[in-house]
């Protein structure tokens, strides 16, 4: 194959990104910034965990996401009393007419989609919510000392509600370092939510057309590996995650705030997502940027704050910008 004839291929994948996002706007209003959050998460590979207050289009923006994704999708609405079984698949006895004997079938459950919806995670007991490790980590599941491996792609959109706390229960840390990002979806601005009452209160209904196939995907999640990050950039990333650890960083401010810093995932994170940040914009190599715009989702859920932030009111954000702007940028090469 001529190297035209691959970089021809390569754009249209590109082009085919741009449009996804198009598609997806057609019925959501605003959010880009999020959405784009989603599909880099989704181009690298990786989990998202959605937290907003109700009626914000969380479940309806992982929809739309669907509608334009030629795959599977299940929703799973996390309650109380759902157990493992439920989201896994469990064992039936069926029976052979023509011999009668009798047998064990895996019937698969949910989770085996493309595109999975977590909806209100945290509304489910921790074995139920432990019950999704393994596949978000290994990309399949065990049930009766058998593995099933899952569909790939496979995508999970957790969301949660962060403002109720009676009947909920909180991930843990060593779950919510399988989500690559961690993004906060905030209130539409004026002109935002005067267009969402004008398109959502009439009976106008948007088309939203299959743009991306799971075999178009799986190329751009292998594109995403191929593109450049000098080694300076992955040093910074180093320097970065290494600052948010209380006993081995300089900065007081991360001493005074912090409990325990991100681990070394978080670096394989931020440089994934800014590699995937940077092909969604159509480069082919990482910048500043990229590095800095990921940061935020990527560290959110990975640097623990301790009881005296919390009272002051201090977020894991605040920690994160205050080590963008001190640590020193290698010349020339941030932007």
């Amino acid at each position: 194959m001529s190297k035209e004839l691959v970089e021809n291929q390569v754009q249209s994948l590109l082009d085919k990104l741009s449009q996804l996002k198009k598609e997806i706007g057609k019925v959501i209003v605003g959010q880009e910034a999020i959405v784009e959050e989603i599909l880099v998460a989704m181009l690298a590979g990786g989990h998202c965990l959605l937290e907003g207050v109700p009626g914000l289009a969380k479940t309806l923006m992982v929809r739309t996401l669907s509608q334009a994704l030629d795959l599977s999708f299940r929703r799973i609405q996390f309650t109380p009393d759902l157990m493992p079984t439920d989201i896994l698949g469990t064992e039936i006895l069926e029976e052979d007419h023509t011999t009668g004997r009798r047998f064990f079938k895996f019937n698969k459950g949910p989770l085996f989609a493309n595109i999975v919806l977590a909806d209100e995670i945290n509304r489910t007991p921790p074995k139920t919510q432990s019950a999704l490790l393994e596949a978000m980590q290994e990309f399949e599941i065990t049930y009766g000392g058998q593995t099933y491996p899952l569909d790939r792609p496979f995508f999970i959109l957790a969301t949660q509600n962060p403002i109720e706390q009676a009947g909920t229960y909180p991930l843990p840390e060593a779950q919510l370092d399988r989500f690559l990002l961690y993004i906060r979806i905030g209130y539409p601005t004026a002109e935002e939510e005067t267009a969402i009452l004008s398109h959502t209160t009439g009976t106008k209904r948007p088309v939203v057309n299959a743009v991306l196939g799971g075999s178009e995907i799986k190329e751009l999640q292998g594109l995403v590996r191929e593109v450049s990050i000098s080694d300076d950039l992955i040093k910074y990333v180093a320097e970065l995650i290494r600052a948010t650890r209380p006993d081995m960083t300089s900065h007081g401010y991360v001493k005074e705030w912090v409990r325990w810093g991100a681990g070394p995932r978080a670096g394989q994170a931020l440089i994934l997502t800014a590699k995937a940040r940077a092909l969604f914009q159509q480069r082919y190599a990482v910048v500043a940027e990229d590095l800095h715009t990921m940061a935020l989702p990527v560290l959110r859920h990975r640097v623990l704050l301790n009881f005296k932030a919390e009272a002051e009111n201090i977020h894991a954000d605040d920690v994160t910008r205050h080590l963008l702007k001190a640590i020193g940028r290698p010349g020339g090469l941030l932007r």
